[in-house]
This record gives C-alpha cells, sequence and structure tokens, in this order.
C-alpha cells in the first residue's frame, strides 16, 4: 500500500492580516520561516529513525509554499519538484480581503463558482484529484506533498468521505504533517 504526506506551507504575511491568500503570492514570515526549519528537523528526525520514508518533494509553485519545500529539503536532503496542480484555488475577486466575512462563508458553499475570474472548487479538485489518482498508481515512490490549506481540505476528502460541513470547516495549521495511505 502506498502513502503520500502533505505538509501546509509556513505562516504568511497575509496569514498573520487575516487576507484571503489564494493564488496571490504571500511571502512567509519569520515565523513562517521558522516553522517550515521546524518542520524539516520533525521530519529528518522521523526519516533517521525509519518511522518514514519519502523520496521525494513536490510543492506549489507559489513562493510561500515553495519556500517552505526548499527549508525542508535543505534539511533533509530530499529533492524538491515544482508540481503546478499543487497552487491554491484563485478565489478570484476575493483574494487580498478579509477570510472571516460572512460574505465569503457564504460564496464558498457553491462549490460551483469561480469567485469572478477565479477558480471553482470542483475544478480544483479534479486537478488535486487527477494529481493523487497518478500518484497512488506510482508505487515505486513516496512523496510529501507542500502546499496550501484548500489543498489539504481537497486531499482530505480524497482519502476520507466528509460531510459539506465538515469540508468548509477542515483546515490544518502551518507546518503540520499529515500522512495518508493509498
Amino acid at each position: 500500500m502506498g502513502k503520500v504526506y502533505f505538509v501546509r506551507h509556513g505562516q504568511t504575511v497575509w496569514n498573520v492580516e487575516n487576507k484571503i491568500c489564494g493564488s496571490t503570492d504571500s511571502p512567509l514570515t519569520e515565523k513562517g520561516r521558522q516553522q517550515a526549519k521546524e518542520t524539516g528537523m520533525e521530519l529528518k528526525r522521523r526519516i533517521d529513525a525509519g518511522e518514514v520514508h519519502i523520496d521525494e518533494i513536490l510543492c506549489s509553485p507559489l513562493s510561500r509554499a515553495h519556500d517552505t519545500a526548499s527549508e525542508i529539503a535543505k534539511i533533509t536532503g530530499l529533492p524538491v519538484r515544482v508540481e503546478p496542480r499543487l497552487r491554491e484555488q484563485c478565489f478570484g475577486k476575493w483574494e487580498g480581503l478579509a477570510r472571516d466575512s460572512r460574505e465569503f462563508a457564504l460564496a464558498r458553499r457553491n462549490f460551483c463558482d469561480s469567485y469572478d475570474g477565479g477558480e471553482s472548487m470542483m475544478r480544483m479538485a479534479q486537478r488535486i484529484y487527477n494529481l493523487l489518482d497518478e500518484l497512488k498508481q506510482d508505487t515505486d515512490k513516496t512523496y510529501l506533498l507542500v502546499a496550501h490549506n484548500g489543498i489539504a481540505r481537497i486531499t482530505e476528502s480524497y482519502f476520507h468521505d466528509m460531510t459539506n460541513e465538515d469540508f468548509a470547516a477542515y483546515g490544518i495549521k502551518n507546518g503540520q504533517i499529515i500522512a495518508y495511505d493509498f
């Protein structure tokens, strides 16, 4: 049985400012860089102890995920490859606005909405599910995916059935490591 690991990028400037990042490139904060280092050290510890085996890191092209993956790679010695399908969902007109607004919460309930210039949840799910289906077929390798909270939500839904409410509420912390079995 294959396995895949998932890590959310470190904290960003817009995370601190409570803004919707989406596909807008918001850089890591100092805390975010430290989270990336801590995640790298934790993964190295687990790899050295034989608890975890990872062949390659795949990361989103957005700098917050790429910088996190690069720091993990520097510590673990693992190779990194940019995987464009791991890019966060584009929230169109909502990017840069308050993350906790009631209007945005209501808009996110419509999985077919492209947010006036963005990408629908369904289209994002399709690209992530396609990627995971490909990785599932590659039984010779174990990957670490370094990406975003929205991608984490879709990944969780690939491996576990969720209600709409569970899906909307799901999220992981910056730098958190999740393991999934195919």
